[in-house]
């Protein structure tokens, strides 16, 4: 009676979730094709929360006994489909294969596969839903969904017809649905496969570890002991393709342990979920009311953060340039669905390597898609063959794919070897990597090729102390220009912004970094200024949170400004052997760098006073590459000042002023047909 009433329930929710309509539609597709199968696959939509109100039986079988539940749904079917003769060719109840897709799972823990919880109970065969993200994934391949089996004895009366039907089970290995030694059960001879009537499917298997782990790839570990295990997930007809290497999802589905050259625990995949971003409550209230006080300038704010930023690292007022800089890229990051577009690629030299390396490793940890690429592993997607004896090869992703929105930090350009800065200088200039897949290597006759698009930027940094670059080096010949023989070749051009961070700079007083080197060795976990106090890493985290989520649009006076300089910067460097020495990626850059600005003021429109600092910041790039121009900008443009109290921030908004009204001379004298609008125009 109870198997009944659920059977009733059932044909209650298709009929009102108008899943029997679609059950129908499916059916006819079937009839219509008048060919015999083995099984007839449905899929049949879920919701967990509207099954339970209208029967608490049937809701519990499909939470913790999907398979009873599957059953349960597959009588209903089959007598829907004789009742309305909806498929001619079916002749048993065991050729149905139902699959039940959940829209959700109830939000409690114990519904919950936590990689990172002990026991994992991966026994039970129900519905889990986990997180994690996409570390790797291998082509598609077949499996078998249903076959036809027969007793091999003529006289038996079950060698003929449907009565033996082998269905894909969650976490069933291919022998388990295939294979030959099954015997009949009337007259115990040995059952033959009809192989005309197998039905196959197509099959991946990505690799996902859970968020927590990305700690691992971040170049520390909060002083803490810890692992990860990867996790594989199987995914099947539908589902398949449906996942992207770098992407976070929730996955609902069956967990199994799967026995191979090493046991590993997987789940079947029964629906995904791509996750959605983080969106951050707001920024703390010291940044509010630093934002409030410095409301009457749009450079005072940006100035102040980067005075102030990473100052358990660097003291206050050093590195101030590179600190913008690094702000600047990291709200260009991205946690929301869209692709990353302006990205922001940054290329140091210094001669302090220990000092900017912490640095960098410092901001690269305040954004979740932050990763310090060891130089031991891989930057780009590899191909492996697949460990699990499917007869596909693997997809590993890489740090590259694995910053999805991200950073991607390589250290020390100069400690990858040249087949690897090749790979980065196309990826840097096209923004995607194809992997090539030999076909003869894996067993295939047909060479392939995936390609993957490249969503982070990338940070580096070159030595210029270094013996061997050294004594190379070169006299320069042109005002301002650095000796770009210590950079491998051609990456000058691929980095977008170049900067140029050593003792010598006026931007980087020696004794103060001496001081809180000093300090720092005494007392490690002391926070030695008041700034580290008053602005914490939790409150840079929330602001960044804030700033790269904000949609950002030009204004028409910035629009008209940032296209002029372009124009301008790259008719100067022009000459008539080689050409312009700007390339397209430079207004790229321009526009990015501006929007970087904006967001970093937590502004939703890019000002002419955002477009200045880009292109003060390009201009003292493209000035370190190729010598200066006409627009004359000093090397401290953006910070000539040591920014110690209120007085000397006006002082800045004055030069910065005063450089705007040489920006708009410059354009107007180099660029061709640009018209530069007043603020009342």
């Amino acid at each position: 009676m109870s198997n009944l009433k659920m059977k009733e329930a059932a044909l209650i929710y298709l009929d009102r979730s108008r899943g029997l309509q679609k059950f129908i539609d499916d059916c006819k597709y079937y009839n219509d094709s008048k060919q015999s199968y083995a099984v007839y696959r449905f899929n049949i939509l879920i919701n967990p929360s509207d099954v339970l109100e209208l029967d608490a039986e049937l809701g519990n079988h499909i939470l913790h006994h999907p398979l009873k539940a599957a059953q349960v749904f597959q009588s209903v079917c089959f007598i829907a489909v004789k009742t309305l003769s909806l498929i001619a060719q079916l002749q048993t109840e065991t050729q149905i294969n139902i699959v039940l897709k959940l829209t959700h799972l109830p939000p409690l823990p114990s519904y919950i596969l936590d990689l990172c919880e002990f026991p994992l109970d991966y026994t039970s065969q129900r519905f889990y839903m986990m997180q994690g993200i996409v570390i790797a994934m291998t082509t598609i391949t077949k499996y078998t969904q249903g076959a036809r089996f027969l007793c091999s004895e003529e006289a038996c009366p079950l060698s003929k017809g449907f009565q033996y039907i082998r269905v894909h089970m969650p976490g069933a290995t291919e022998s388990a649905t295939v294979r030959n030694d099954f015997l009949c059960n009337l007259c115990s001879s040995s059952l033959q496969e009809d192989r005309k009537f197998r039905v196959l499917g197509d099959k991946q298997i990505v690799e996902i570890i859970t968020p927590k782990a990305l700690c691992a790839f971040q170049g520390y570990s909060k002083n803490q002991a810890f692992r990860f295990q990867s996790f594989k997930v199987f995914l099947r007809d539908e589902l398949v393709n449906k996942m992207n290497i770098g992407n976070e999802y929730k996955i609902i589905g069956i967990p199994a342990c799967v026995k191979s050259s090493q046991t590993a625990i997987c789940i079947e995949a029964n629906s995904i979920i791509l996750c959605n971003p983080k969106v951050s409550s707001g920024i703390s209230e010291n940044f509010n009311c630093l934002l409030s006080l410095t409301s009457g300038s749009c450079w005072k704010f940006t100035a102040i953060l980067a005075n102030i930023f990473a100052s358990q690292i660097v003291p206050p007022g050093t590195y101030n340039l590179l600190k913008l800089c690094l702000l600047m890229s990291l709200v260009q990051t991205s946690d929301s669905k869209k692709e990353l577009e302006n990205s922001l690629d940054i290329l140091i030299i210094t001669s302090d390597t220990l000092l900017v390396e912490r640095l960098l490793n410092f901001s690269v940890n305040l954004i979740s898609r932050g990763i310090h690429h060891p130089v031991s592993t891989e930057i780009f997607p590899t191909l492996s063959r697949n460990k699990y004896g499917t007869g596909a090869f693997s997809i590993q992703a890489g740090s590259a794919l694995l910053a999805k929105g991200g950073i991607c930090f390589i250290g020390d350009l100069c400690s990858h070897k040249k087949d690897k800065l090749e790979q980065l200088q196309s990826v840097l200039e096209s923004r995607s990597i194809t992997v090539y897949i030999p076909g003869k290597k894996f067993g295939d006759d047909i060479d392939q090729q995936m390609t993957f698009p490249v969503q982070c930027s990338f940070w580096s940094f070159v030595d210029m102390d270094s013996s061997s670059k050294r004594n190379a080096q070169k006299t320069n010949t042109l005002i301002g220009q650095m000796d770009c023989s210590l950079i491998p070749a051609n990456f000058v051009e691929a980095f977008g912004l170049l900067i140029n961070c050593n003792e010598s700079s006026p931007c980087h007083p020696l004794l103060p970094t001496v001081q809180h080197t000093l300090k720092k060795a005494t007392d490690s976990k002391g926070l030695l200024h008041l700034a580290s106090k008053q602005f914490t890493t939790e409150d840079f985290e929330k602001l960044l949170i804030f700033a790269k989520n904000l949609n950002v649009e030009f204004s028409l006076e910035a629009e008209r400004m940032i296209h002029g300089y372009y124009l301008a910067s790259r008719r100067i460097r022009t000459d008539s052997m080689y050409g312009s020495k700007l390339s397209a990626s430079a207004l790229k850059y321009l526009v990015s760098l501006s929007e970087a600005h904006a967001r970093l003021n937590l502004r939703n429109k890019v000002l002419k006073e955002d477009v200045l600092i880009a292109a003060l910041l390009s201009e003292t790039s493209l000035t370190l590459k190729y010598g200066a121009t006409a627009f004359g900008v000093a090397p401290n443009a953006v910070f000539p000042f040591e920014l110690y109290n209120e007085e000397y921030l006006e002082q800045r908004d004055l030069y910065l002023t005063q450089c705007q009204q040489q920006l708009q001379q410059f354009i107007a004298t180099y660029g061709p047909g640009i018209a530069l609008f007043s603020s009342d125009e």
